[in-house]
């Protein structure tokens, strides 16, 4: 689900930064949110996947 909102983001802020006046803020806080989502992404990898020394 996150990756599928990070995916959808993604998307938006494409379609945004083509659009003729480009809305800088609103690409500028998808991209925290997209930001945000990968952090999240990572954190559960991490936890579900632990680095095993051997």
């Amino acid at each position: 689900m996150l990756r599928t909102e990070h995916r959808d983001l993604d998307a938006a802020i494409d379609a945004l930064s083509l659009a003729a006046p480009a809305d800088q803020l609103q690409i500028a806080r998808l991209k925290k949110r997209k930001l945000k989502l990968k952090d999240q992404i990572a954190l559960i990898e991490d936890y579900l996947i632990p680095d095993i020394i051997a």
